[in-house]
């Protein structure tokens, strides 16, 4: 029988977490505002009917 490595693992210290946060928070960010506003075509037909749906301007 094998034991599951999630189920003794630690938490974090609140600094690491808001870290972490920030960071995927950034990234998240960064990847929106490069999908909106690419002049790549293909980035752009790829995201275009998403970036209407959700109201987000991109002409």
């Amino acid at each position: 029988m094998s034991t599951s490595t999630l189920s003794a693992s630690v938490p974090l210290p609140l600094s690491q977490r808001l870290l972490l946060a920030m960071g995927s928070c950034l990234l998240g960010a960064a990847l929106i505002f490069f999908a909106g506003f690419s002049h790549i075509e293909a980035v752009h037909n790829a995201a275009h009917d998403t970036r209407h749906s959700a109201a987000f301007p991109c002409h």
